[in-house]
């Protein structure tokens, strides 16, 4: 391995947590080196939490590319999920970088797909054996809803879409799902499918129908005392089998996102959907016996069509760190070509 002072830094922040790595340019596969992860509320920006991993390792790299859970077409990025905002100009220039690339979350997500093995992913429904096709939709809650696009195929190469697909506009089905987006809506003005398939949504969805109980579900819901549960915790409670409110919560969450995922593949055309993102690798057997796949199907007409899309959960512990890598060496690629 090359001097710390050779090697590049790779960054994916998100809402709740900043992870950074090093990777090393001279390797022939792109690796990740050093990782760390780091709690976003200990820090006033991306700035000081860069700063302090790179004091860490004592690395002083000169190229960086860094993966955000926001859009990211100017100078001025603000996350989604959290209060923090930076100018590229700015941040490159307070860390001492001669290149700084800032992509979408996802859309690093997206960049690592191809190079991803059979290890690195459990197969959910469609064909098992089928080699990767394009289109891809890649998709998947965390601290919010990433959604990208994958286009092209291995011969010819792919191309990432970025997408803010996962503020989209939540279609509920049955009653309550109504309940849950009425209240929602009486909270946030809107629903969009990332308010229900995030951490908090999952325990908005707890609380909601915790407090319905017996209620008629068309009466408004006041869950001023009722506290939000971690979603961490509403998943261990729904895993361990004895909460049946948390279970029913994790299999309304697991429905909902069947629905969204069917959406997003009839959207792309898509041929392969993968399933990334902090929350559901840690359920998968659960996904697998809830209702996703059912709502995943139900479009009328396109079912038969839906059936033979791919679906796999992506389990590579840093995705969206390899897919920083990975737009490094594309963008060295391409400042190398006459």
């Amino acid at each position: 391995m090359r001097a710390t002072d050779e090697l590049e830094l790779i960054g994916d922040i998100g809402g709740t947590n900043a992870r950074f790595a090093l990777t090393d340019p001279g390797e022939a596969m792109p690796r990740i080196l050093s990782p760390q992860s780091l709690d976003t509320a200990r820090f006033a920006s991306l700035q000081h939490a860069a700063e302090h991993y790179l004091a860490d390792v004592g690395a002083r790299p000169r190229r960086a590319a860094i993966a955000v859970a926001s859009p990211v077409g100017s100078d001025e990025i603000r996350l989604t999920n959290r209060a923090w905002s930076f100018s590229r100009r700015e941040l490159r220039e307070a860390l001492g970088l001669d290149d700084l690339r800032v992509l979408n979350d996802f859309g690093a997500v997206a960049c690592a797909v191809p190079g991803l093995g059979a290890a690195d992913c459990v197969h959910l429904y469609g064909p098992s054996d089928a080699p990767l096709r394009g289109p891809v939709t890649i998709l998947g809650p965390g601290t919010g809803l990433g959604v990208a696009m994958l286009i092209g195929d291995a011969a010819r190469g792919w191309d990432v879409v970025e997408t803010e697909g996962g503020h989209v506009t939540f279609a509920p089905i049955g009653e309550e799902e109504h309940m849950l987006a009425r209240w929602l809506n009486a909270q946030f003005g809107r629903t969009s499918a990332e308010r229900v398939l995030c951490g908090d949504g999952l325990s908005h969805i707890d609380a909601v129908l915790r407090s319905a109980g017996t209620k008629n579900a068309r009466q408004p819901l006041v869950l001023g005392s009722l506290p939000l549960r971690r979603p961490a915790d509403i998943v261990t409670a729904a895993l361990e089998g004895h909460d049946l409110g948390a279970r029913q919560a994790l299999a309304r969450f697991c429905a909902v996102l069947g629905s969204v995922a069917g959406d997003a593949a009839l959207i792309h055309g898509a041929r392969t959907l993968l399933i990334a993102g902090g929350i559901v690798p840690r359920f998968v057997p659960f996904l697998r016996s809830s209702a996703f796949r059912e709502r995943f199907l139900a479009k009328g007409r396109f079912a038969a069509y839906l059936e033979s899309v791919a679906i796999r959960v992506i389990t590579h512990p840093h995705p969206g760190l390899l897919g920083a890598a990975v737009a490094l060496r594309n963008a060295r690629r391409l400042e190398a070509a006459p």
